[in-house]
């Protein structure tokens, strides 16, 4: 099983960044998908969230009408697409997926917003 996040960088306030997790290993269309963050100094955050089934996107207050997860089963990859990026928005950014008592992490990615 692996979740490999990528899509991270360096990027100015007000800018735009778009992760990718790609999955394997498993029946990625029957899960949850979630990406979390972990800023320095801080505890993991769950940032959004995308149903396996029924599409339900959650998102986390702060990144609401900023950032978009979506999916795409046929290339077994969740998105998030993160626009207005404010330097709160610094941490590493984690996948998941999860189904049940089933739960994998990737490695993440660094996204910095510096100017």
């Amino acid at each position: 099983v692996q979740l490999v996040e990528s899509g991270g960088g360096l990027v100015q306030p007000g800018g735009s960044l778009r992760l990718s997790c790609a999955a394997s290993g498993f029946t990625f269309s029957s899960y949850a998908m979630t990406w979390y963050r972990q800023a320095p100094g801080k505890e993991r955050e769950f940032v959004a969230a995308i149903a396996s089934a029924d599409g339900m996107t959650p998102y986390a207050a702060s990144v609401k009408g900023r950032f978009t997860i979506s999916r795409d089963n046929a290339k077994n990859t969740v998105y998030l697409q993160m626009n207005s990026l404010k330097f709160e928005d610094t941490a590493v950014y984690y996948c998941n997926a999860r189904l049940a008592s089933s739960t994998y992490w990737g490695r993440g990615t660094q996204v910095t917003v510096s100017s």
